[in-house]
């Protein structure tokens, strides 16, 4: 699928725990579009909201390009946080299938934290990490839209969707949203 005015962002790939795996639509779309840049944690295995976030934030302090944000489950919570607490060039987030912040017991932390862009958060309606719900509750609290996408579980590499081309339209409308001349 092409994506009309991509090439004007910057667009940082932020997986959740354990990254994501070379069958996760995150790192396919990572080689349909080598430019993606994915932010790395030092320990996959340990999410650590605030250890987290300070990467996040030394990866977007980087560039000052307008930056898309693509993250995935505990990705979602810590791009919420990184991006409520500086000063970046965010032109949108896509959040999708963003883990409950009260299974990590982050939900003060991340009630008022706030998007300075346009962002979507997709849940899906059997998702184990955070029902659709709560993913909706959460992207209102958030100040972003809400997608359903059915149930395609945690929409990662379990849910065998491939190039997840749903999850690229969704990035295309992002586009849409964020960019002048898209309109």
């Amino acid at each position: 699928m092409t994506l009309p005015y991509l090439s004007d962002y910057r667009v940082l790939v932020v997986p959740g725990l354990h990254g994501s795996g070379p069958e996760h639509w995150q790192s396919r779309w990572e080689h349909l579009y080598p430019s993606f840049q994915r932010v790395v944690q030092d320990d996959w295995s340990q999410p650590d909201l605030t250890r987290w976030a300070r990467r996040m934030s030394e990866v977007l302090s980087e560039s000052d390009q307008p930056t898309l944000i693509v993250a995935h489950s505990f990705g979602c919570l810590t791009t919420m946080q990184a991006a409520s607490h500086g000063r970046f060039d965010l032109a949108g987030a896509l959040l999708v299938a963003p883990a409950d912040p009260e299974k990590f017991g982050v939900d003060d932390i991340l009630r008022d934290a706030r998007l300075p862009c346009p962002s979507i958060v997709i849940g899906s309606s059997n998702d184990p990490w955070m029902a659709s719900n709560r993913a909706a509750y959460w992207a209102d609290v958030w100040g972003c839209g809400f997608l359903s996408a059915g149930a395609l579980g945690h929409i990662n590499a379990e849910s065998n969707l491939g190039d997840w081309e749903q999850g690229l339209r969704q990035l295309q409308t992002l586009l849409d949203m964020v960019h002048p001349s898209c309109n």
